[in-house]
């Protein structure tokens, strides 16, 4: 049997392994696709894409705000047009691979979204929970831009 404070490493690593955001927008899917998979879109209301959702296709994110500069290199893995799209995601300067899905599902009050993020488990000690921290607040802001992106579109 293994000590208490090992099982409990254990469930805490596995627990902040994945980031699961669910949303509902008032939006119709189409939108919502088009807003997750276009570059000019998402260079809108995210960061300069450079991005095609076609499997293979290895895209980049990059963020060149005075206070921080962030680039984010991947590859589509896998595109079911206006369902599903997964994508590596790998912060430059490092070599952890970590996995992003968006799922949207079209119902009568406009699209959910169940957005995972995960692998973040992935980067070694300490680093591994601030990286959490990190995404997390991050995929919170993006799901509120994304919503106001498509508010401001739909006007």
């Amino acid at each position: 049997m293994q000590p208490y404070s090992c099982v409990k490493k254990q469930k805490l690593k596995k627990m902040n392994d994945k980031i699961v955001k669910e949303h509902q927008f008032g939006h119709p899917i189409s939108k919502i696709w088009n807003a997750i998979t276009l570059e000019k879109e998402i260079s809108t209301w995210f960061i300069l894409a450079d991005f095609k959702a076609e499997q293979g296709y290895k895209y980049t994110f990059k963020h060149e705000a005075e206070d921080q500069c962030t680039t984010i290199n991947g590859e589509i893995l896998k595109v079911n047009p206006t369902t599903e799209l997964v994508y590596t995601w790998v912060v430059e300067g490092t070599d952890i691979v970590t996995t992003v899905s968006w799922k949207l599902e079209e119902n009568e009050s406009g699209t959910f979204l169940i957005l995972e993020h995960s692998g973040i488990s992935n980067f070694p000690g300490e680093s591994a929970v601030a990286m959490f921290n990190s995404f997390s607040g991050g995929w919170d802001r993006c799901i509120t831009d994304l919503d106001k992106h498509l508010t401001a579109i739909n006007v």
